[in-house]
């Protein structure tokens, strides 16, 4: 009998995070720039450019910058299992026993940890250690490259949404934006909840209320630049 293949959402965490970190970002960012350029009394033409250099500039930014953390992490990663590569080959005993305390501080009566343990060892002592002692497994390690990929395009995607809203709408102009802005945030929040399995409504309406404290500070900070000059 062929038992079937359970899905966890842990899975999902590298890729969700920085899809949704990008997505938020690129929603948030944009729409707070063309709104604080609305609020300083700029044309139509203006705001779009503004929201294009915003898109290009937060892309990259966010790639960049994740690509880098995500690179140390791996580093640090790649380095732990490099020493524990290097105790398993000096200090086996060690090793074993120490794999067996763990095994017991989770509730095994020794006689079974120690079995266990040798168990693990055997067959894989490297990715035995690394699981249960480092905490590390194949699921949840760093993957600088896919997730400077995934902020960058989510930052793309979501930096579109306002964008396109200026475009379609120009003479609505920093309310078209906002309003679009934070419809959009609303339903991306609620989503990325959904799928992470935790409530929506409650980061649906976490995200949205960020989202608008940015793009009012912006238009304030817009027309006291108007006002000025």
């Amino acid at each position: 009998m062929v038992l079937p293949v359970e899905l966890h959402r842990t899975e999902r965490i590298g890729w969700l995070r920085a899809a949704v970190l990008g997505a938020n970002d690129g929603i948030i960012s944009t729409a707070s720039l063309m709104v604080g350029v609305a609020a300083a009394s700029s044309g139509p033409r203006d705001i779009v450019v503004a929201g294009v250099a915003g898109l290009a500039a937060g892309a990259l930014s966010m790639a960049a910058g994740e690509y880098v953390s995500v690179s140390s992490q791996a580093d640090t990663e790649r380095a732990e299992l490099d020493r524990e590569r290097h105790e398993l080959a000096t200090d086996p005993a060690f090793e074993l026993q120490e794999l067996t305390d763990i095994y017991i501080g989770r509730g095994l009566g020794p006689e079974l940890a120690a079995q266990i343990a040798k168990e693990f060892m055997a067959k894989d002592a490297l990715g035995a250690h690394a699981r249960d002692e480092l905490g590390l497994s194949a699921t949840l390690s760093a993957r600088p490259v896919q997730a400077a990929v995934a902020s960058a395009a989510s930052f793309a995607v979501g930096a579109v949404l306002p964008l396109a809203t200026a475009v379609i709408a120009p003479s609505l102009g920093s309310l078209a934006i906002a309003g679009a802005s934070l419809v959009s945030l609303f339903a991306l929040g609620g989503l990325s909840a959904k799928i992470g399995g935790a409530p929506p409504v409650n980061a649906a309406v976490r995200v949205t209320f960020w989202g608008a404290l940015a793009m009012a500070v912006t238009a304030a900070v817009g027309a006291l630049f108007a006002l000025a000059v």
